[in-house]
């Protein structure tokens, strides 16, 4: 495991829906995203930070996303999608995965921010290319593959005060 010093390059990856629905379905609550991301970065040189988001049209989305670039946050929007029966759907593992790869070869760390167990095989082949993996998620939806497949695990329910608003 590398140690973590502060010339260590980071990038940030944020799955913007899997927090939401944590802290919605666990606090009721809603992340506070500039506190996630000064505990992910921990003083480290900060390479880059995105936060992948959802286009639902709601009333108030357009603020949050803007909310997240004033932070310091790129943001990746995707529409949702509506199928002919009405059900919806849209996730950005795919483009998560794909960004992480790519970054590998800048960054000396990656924080992924999400508890998706889809997530687990993507930070097996980060350790394995020499990257430190960092999960930041709530251990009441954070799968067990993710974490054990992380160097290490930040857990934002240790410190709900911290992380939500």
């Amino acid at each position: 495991m590398t140690e973590i010093h502060e010339d260590q390059r980071v990038a940030v990856l944020a799955d913007s829906q899997n927090l939401y629905h944590s802290a919605q379905s666990v606090y009721s609550r809603n992340v506070d995203y500039s506190k996630m991301l000064e505990k992910a970065v921990m003083g480290r040189r900060l390479t880059r930070a995105i936060a992948y988001v959802i286009r639902a049209d709601s009333p108030d989305e357009e603020s949050f996303f803007e909310a997240l670039r004033d932070i310091g946050f790129e943001t990746k929007i995707k529409d949702i999608k509506t199928f002919g029966d009405g059900s919806k759907k849209a996730d950005w593992d795919v483009g998560i995965s794909l960004d992480a790869v790519t970054l590998a070869d800048h960054v000396d760390t990656l924080v992924l921010c999400s508890g998706d167990a889809d997530f687990s095989r993507l930070c097996s082949h980060l350790r394995h290319e020499g990257v430190r993996v960092e999960v930041v998620a709530f251990e009441e939806s954070a799968a067990a593959d993710l974490k054990a497949a992380a160097d290490s695990f930040i857990d934002m329910s240790e410190r709900e005060d911290t992380f939500l608003l």
